[in-house]
């Protein structure tokens, strides 16, 4: 479905060319001055120089081609050469109509659908995710959400981190507490438990405890570098604990994920790599895409137009250990073999981006991926009020799960505050006052372009006033009464007759939704969702404020309004989903 833009600016396009000009110059866009037009096109400034005449007599001449069409109601020249429009009244209802008619409510696919993995930068084994694992999930999840619904097939993968140095840590710290388990006896040839000898509790302390003591003794640090290597070696105990690690882990973690609504298709860690890495390392050397520094083999990722100097990815250290990066190569090696992924998205956070630069390059460089098909989907941090990284009161790491459970709370007050939900049954109040929680700290999120940092004001967040995400469920259950109540009174939908400029000035937004589709899809970035969003509820609000709909006598205009009402809701709804939202049917 053509968009209004996309319409008026082939129309205009088709008039620069009847005076021999180029057509892209009939670009239309909304108006940055509504209150002269609705639309607007520049091209005629753009033209001057080419046509060597005053942008005015080509804005002249543009409209004198478009004289009578029935399109525009009015084409008028504002300054030195701007041209304003104001569709007719017909073309909005036909438009109207035609996004009420359509499941996606006007909203496209794309041409050519890619296969694309989402690599969700996971947490950490054995460490409950904090405050900063918020983004890369809620972000990395809008993503894979907004990917399919244009066409794509999306693979996401959490990527945890089970791998490397600090699983020795946790090995270690665990036999000083329990040297009589079996995992630390080599002679041991039986089956190991199969309950997990730790809970996730267990694994919370264990981890920061070995972590100081490795921090303070040298020797200490030695016993746990031997551990990992050990590990990694394929010692039969240390695997089966690690098995344990990261199956009482993900239990943990999908509780967290759960509660957000996020999901993933593969729970796939560093560790499932492992045996790709020996053959990965050989074939790099036999290529020389290799080379030997120092006593390590590194792949020099430097180039001749670099701004700064970018170091060698170090493959295997001096010690003979496979590093980060090296995890990260063969993950790529995998995922072509089981996956073969047009484009790889990466959802991880700034500091990262040194890293990824070096595995890209260094994949590109062996042709494990094709140069381009690998992205960093950068992001900022998550900070309190005095513009540092969000902290307890008593400076630790806030657990993401106290984030949620505080955003529940504070949603369930607000709600009580506002006279909202009190007549729901207790149970079903509980969960519109999960979603009003996610929604507050989700929308807080993904209404930022991704690279910005923000200020984390959770009691700003969970207000049905301004543009939040509760202030959209608060709208959408709105419309969702109306709908309700029009049904009760026999009322239906019918065709759209646009007649008021509240009307008008919906139609509009609803028809803005495949653009703002297509900006979040290229630049990989959720807030022209939350945009679009925010921007059509409070259009919506206007015409409810301008326009009667149940009260309307008028039965052809009350029908009129109340298609306008539904398809809001099913556009409102779809884009909620988008971004991880779901309204509840009242509050």
């Amino acid at each position: 479905m053509a968009s209004l833009v996309e319409q008026f600016s082939a129309r205009v396009g088709a008039a620069f060319a009847a005076i021999d000009l180029p057509e892209e110059l009939g670009q239309c866009t909304e108006s940055d001055r509504p209150d002269l037009a609705p639309y607007q096109c520049n091209g005629a400034m753009a033209a001057a120089r080419l046509a060597k005449k005053a942008p005015r007599a080509i804005a002249e001449a543009v409209a004198a081609e478009l004289e009578g069409d029935a399109l525009f109601e009015k084409v008028e020249i504002a300054g030195p050469g701007f041209l304003n429009f104001t569709p007719a009244a017909a073309v909005y209802g036909r438009q109207a109509n035609a996004i009420a008619g359509d499941d996606r409510t006007g909203a496209g696919s794309v041409e050519t659908p890619r296969t694309v993995m989402i690599d969700f930068g996971g947490p950490n084994v054995a460490k409950p995710m904090h405050v900063g694992h918020l983004r890369s999930s809620v972000i990395g999840d809008s993503l894979q959400r907004l990917l399919r619904f244009r066409g794509d097939t999306v693979v996401s993968d959490i990527h945890l981190g089970d791998w490397g140095y600090q699983m020795g840590l946790l090995v270690t710290e665990l036999e000083a507490e329990q040297p009589d388990l079996p995992y630390f006896d080599e002679g041991f040839d039986g089956e190991y438990p199969a309950e997990p000898p730790v809970t996730i509790e267990d694994l919370s302390r264990l981890y920061p405890q070995a972590a100081s003591k490795a921090k303070e003794d040298e020797a200490r640090a030695a016993t746990a570098r031997k551990a990992t290597a050990e590990l990694q070696a394929g010692r039969r105990g240390y695997r089966a604990l690690l098995k344990h690690f990261i199956t009482v882990s993900i239990a943990a973690l999908k509780r967290d994920f759960d509660a957000l609504g996020v999901h993933f298709d593969l729970w796939k860690g560093e560790s499932d790599v492992n045996d790709l890495i020996p053959d990965l390392v050989q074939d790099f050397k036999d290529r020389g895409v290799a080379e030997q520094s120092e006593g390590a083999w590194v792949v020099r990722t430097a180039r001749e137009d670099d701004k700064k100097e970018l170091a060698p990815l170090i493959l295997v250290s001096s010690q003979g250990s496979a590093l980060y990066g090296t995890t990260d190569l063969a993950t790529i090696l995998d995922r072509q073999n089981n996956v073969a992924p047009d484009l790889t998205l990466y959802v991880v956070d700034l500091g990262q981006s040194d890293h990824f630069e070096q595995v890209f390059r260094a994949a590109y460089k062996a042709g494990l991926a094709k140069e381009g098909s690998l992205e960093h989907i950068k992001f900022g941090t998550v900070n309190g009020p005095d513009g540092k990284r969000l902290r307890t009161r008593a400076g630790g790491t806030f657990r993401l799960a106290d984030l949620i459970n505080e955003a529940y709370e504070r949603a369930q007050t607000r709600l009580h505050e506002a006279g909202l939900g009190d007549d729901l049954p207790e149970d079903e109040f509980n969960r519109v006052a999960r979603m009003v929680g996610n929604a507050a700290i989700k929308f807080a999120d993904l209404q930022n372009f991704r690279t910005t940092n923000y200020i984390f004001e959770l009691d700003r967040f969970v207000s049905f006033e301004g543009k939040t995400g509760p202030y959209l469920l608060y709208q959408a259950v709105r419309v969702k009464s109306i709908m309700r109540k029009a049904d009760a009174s026999g009322f239906e939908p019918g065709p759209i007759i646009v007649g008021h400029d509240a009307e008008a000035a919906l139609v509009r937004r609803l028809d803005g939704f495949d653009a703002a589709l297509a900006r979040a899809y290229e630049q990989r970035a959720p807030n022209h969702i939350c945009e679009h969003v925010y921007s059509l509820a409070q259009a919506f609000s206007s015409f409810y404020a301008s326009c009667p709909i149940l009260p309307e006598k008028d039965e052809a205009v009350r029908a009129s309004r109340l298609a306008l009402a539904q398809t809001t809701l099913k556009q409102l709804e779809l884009g909620l989903s988008l971004i991880g939202l779901e309204a509840p049917e009242k509050m």
